[in-house]
């Protein structure tokens, strides 16, 4: 029996059963693992390297553009933790909008989730061998590409907490290299050494003004970093497998504000100020390797490549993690393969992190023969998951906030602010962002493609309720069928 079993009609937040063989998932984050992780998850691969053409797009105006998309994950991730906070599971929001939306929904959007991290595992993969290669290049790049995937599957095969630890580690880097980078920036900006005058307000109103392209380059530099804060959600699975999880998610859910406020805004803030947004350095070395080499930090590219290569390795590693537990929560469900949803004697859902794993060497296959079809099709048809994935967590907690008051309202220690209007507002929002990705031409061909593998995961799921539903009736004694619209109140019945 795993967690998601647990009833949750009772006042008590559901337990963890004990641990045994094969029982489902274990306890095994600790509460250090699981701060960091939730830390640790708003700090991507794409901070670093992705946020140089969103400056190039927007100028100092990409300060709004990661303000608007750092609040619409502040709304998101309240919404995704008053659910969370009132009953964990490890298939967080696919396991809600199972819930509260009907099959169709938990099936599709899990799958699509699926799909979004098992094509990260390859992105990542590359981009560290890249690194990698870059160092020893006797070692092809294929082969380090192989060999960090084989390490980070090895890590999550031994046990949760290996993961976890790893991930402390990695994250730990990260935010360290971030909380410099942004200490010696404002140390620069303030008029201590090593700035040399050259730092200033007038980098945020000269070249153009504050917002060089019009305000439209506003929207256009967040549909470029919105997906940077994919990873934010991944601390209320991994809660799942704490020994105290609600708290966990309370206390992730509330420190996102100063998280985003501090990593992406105060980093960039510390860019654009120091340096024309336009000049050659960020175009051609990246903001934050141009940024340490104006101040004369030495070595200054092999220390950025040092904290990518963590990033990178850090995304990978919860990326075969998040998605190996979405696989199992589709396992436990019965809506993937019965093995998905089955642990090894340590907890770990072995199938699940080997299928994910595989779909992530395929793709690392694809990047290599066939980079600008096959391997560019699985971006852009992932591209807008994201948006799917927030807009599906909205329409779950307007359902099951009423549902907790009606059952259980002593479970709501995390509360959406001002519901349901800003619930009603933040889907307002997300459903502008997809509207104007149909105005830009990569964003046009990531939501077109996005939503045709969607339609395909949901007529998929039409298809295999109608087949069971069938097989069930043909299964009953004649005259004896039951009502087949009950509501669902588990996963776990509804598999």
């Amino acid at each position: 029996m795993s967690s998601q079993q647990t009833p949750r009609t009772s006042g008590e937040p559901p337990q963890k059963p004990p641990a045994g063989d094969g029982d489902g998932l274990r306890a095994g984050l600790k509460n250090r693992h699981l701060s960091m992780i939730a830390i640790g998850g708003v700090i991507g691969a794409g901070l670093f390297v992705g946020s140089k053409a969103g400056i190039a797009d927007a100028g100092p105006g990409i300060l709004l553009s990661y303000a608007l998309a750092g609040l619409l994950v502040v709304l998101v991730m309240r919404m995704l933790g008053e659910m969370a906070a009132a009953d964990p599971a490890s298939g967080s929001f696919s396991t809600y909008a199972d819930r509260a939306l009907g099959r169709w929904a938990g099936f599709t959007i899990g799958w699509l989730y699926w799909f979004f991290w098992s094509v990260v595992l390859a992105v990542e993969a590359t981009a560290a061998a890249d690194i990698l290669e870059g160092w020893i290049p006797s070692v092809p790049q294929w082969g380090w590409a192989l060999l960090v995937m084989l390490v980070l599957t090895g890590t999550n095969l031994i046990s949760v907490g290996s993961y976890g630890e790893f991930e402390f580690w990695f994250a730990g880097i990260k935010v360290v290299a971030i909380i410099a980078f942004i200490a010696v920036g404002l140390i620069a900006f303030v008029g201590l050494p090593p700035a040399d005058g050259a730092a200033g307000l007038e980098n945020l109103t000269g070249q153009g003004g504050f917002l060089p392209n019009g305000p439209g380059a506003i929207l256009s530099g967040m549909l470029l970093v919105v997906f940077s804060f994919m990873g934010s959600e991944i601390v209320t699975l991994a809660a799942a497998e704490s020994p105290n999880p609600v708290t966990a998610v309370r206390k992730a859910v509330n420190s996102v504000i100063w998280r985003i406020g501090l990593f992406y805004l105060g980093s960039m803030f510390v860019i654009v100020s120091l340096l024309p947004w336009d000049s050659e350095a960020i175009a051609t070395d990246g903001p934050y390797v141009a940024v340490l080499d104006a101040l004369d930090i030495p070595y200054a590219g092999t220390v950025m490549d040092v904290v990518v290569l963590t990033a990178v390795l850090s995304c990978l590693n919860s990326g075969l993690y998040t998605a190996s537990r979405m696989a199992f929560s589709l396992g436990e469900r019965g809506d993937a393969p019965a093995s998905f949803g089955r642990t090894n004697q340590r907890g770990v859902p072995t199938a699940a992190i080997l299928a994910s794993v595989a779909f992530g060497f395929v793709a690392v296959f694809f990047n290599y023969i066939a980079k600008d079809t096959v391997f560019e099709f699985l971006l852009n048809s992932s591209g807008a998951v994201a948006l799917f994935v927030w807009l599906v967590i909205c329409a779950s907690q307007l359902r099951m906030r009423h549902r907790i008051e009606r059952e259980a309202p002593e479970r709501l220690t995390v509360r959406m602010w001002l519901y349901p209007y800003l619930t009603w507002a933040t889907i307002g929002l997300i459903v502008f962002v997809i509207g104007y990705m149909f105005t830009d031409d990569d964003g046009r061909t990531q939501m077109v493609l996005s939503l045709a593998v969607a339609a395909v995961v949901l007529v998929t799921s039409l298809v295999k309720d109608r087949v069971q539903r069938g097989q069930a009736a043909a299964r009953e004694p004649l005259g004896g069928a039951e009502p087949d619209q009950a509501p669902v109140t588990s996963p776990a019945d509804a598999g």
